[in-house]
């Protein structure tokens, strides 16, 4: 389908909250490139489809169908029906590790693999659609009403069909989390989601969440595929990505505000995982004609 704008990293969008529970329900744009945020992303098809290319798989998600993914590794919305209307949210780790799902389909989707079920029923899009409206109402009630009621249906998952999607980066024999386990996760990610922009380090955390430093590794490897300083630089990279949307980004600047200690870590940490330097994707980003007047920008919609 052609669109004659595209979606862009905003500078108060996801990437820009790492450790924030955002939620939507719009016609989205179209992505030129891929990009990454560090939240479990939650995709209601209400009309229309989807098809992205994760990585190392593609996947199109259809009308009625409810789908979940890891958004710490790149991807992108690269092709979708004219009258695609999407909604679900984006889930901090924090969150994520507090849903009550089997132990395979938690380390499955950290590891790369699409959860995607076509069990939904008529009161998904009202309930969706509600969600989006309490989060944005700036009553904090109404938001953790949202919040705690979208957290439960995605555990419903769990009692009806559903397929993990996946490519060379998804194993089905990955490690799962045990009740044990996650508690120390979220006691984890909570420290890391206040406190990432600050110098601190693995032993910094592991005595936050009062447990020795290597069983603190141990344990968040074990439920995530990733270290404990890759997923701080992760939010980190998530959150720089954001600001070098700035027209008056300075990328050294950048660096220091998200908690990177040194221009060169941050120039090998965004290349890792961007597959260019800062300084590219700026250029790159700045490349793009700016939208008009005339063209599609993504809309919320609201339901009376």
């Amino acid at each position: 389908m052609a669109k004659s704008a595209y979606y862009e990293p905003g500078t108060n969008g996801v990437e820009r909250l790492p450790t924030a529970m955002t939620m939507f329900h719009a016609s989205p744009l179209l992505m030129r490139s891929p990009h990454w945020h560090a939240q479990v992303e939650v995709n209601f098809i209400v009309r229309g489809w989807a098809h992205y290319k994760m990585s190392g798989h593609e996947v199109k998600f259809r009308q009625g169908e409810l789908a979940m993914f890891w958004g710490g590794l790149p991807h992108y919305l690269d092709d979708a029906s004219e009258d695609l209307i999407y909604a679900g949210g984006h889930l901090p780790l924090v969150h994520f590790f507090r849903l009550r799902l089997p132990t395979d389909v938690q380390s499955r989707l950290m590891q790369g693999a699409t959860l995607v079920t076509s069990d939904t029923d008529a009161a998904d899009p009202v309930n969706f659609a509600r969600w989006n409206q309490y989060a944005r109402s700036g009553d904090p009630m109404r938001a953790g009403v949202a919040v705690n009621e979208l957290l439960l249906r995605i555990e419903r998952i769990r009692f009806g069909a559903y397929s993990l999607l996946s490519g060379d980066s998804a194993s089905s024999g990955a490690p799962g989390m045990d009740h044990q386990t996650s508690p120390i996760v979220v006691r984890i990610c909570d420290y890391i989601a206040d406190n990432f922009r600050e110098d601190i380090d693995s032993a910094d955390i592991a005595c936050a969440a009062d447990i020795h430093p290597k069983y603190a590794m141990n344990v968040f490897k074990k439920s995530t595929g990733m270290t404990i300083n890759e997923y701080v630089n992760l939010l980190r990279l998530s959150y720089a990505q954001a600001l070098l949307m700035l027209d008056d980004a300075n990328v050294l600047h950048v660096a220091m505000e998200s908690g990177f200690g040194s221009l060169s870590a941050f120039n090998k940490s965004f290349r890792k995982i961007a597959g260019m330097s800062p300084s590219d994707f700026r250029r790159d980003v700045r490349g793009h004609p700016s939208m008009t007047g005339n063209e599609r920008a993504p809309r919320e919609l609201s339901h009376q």
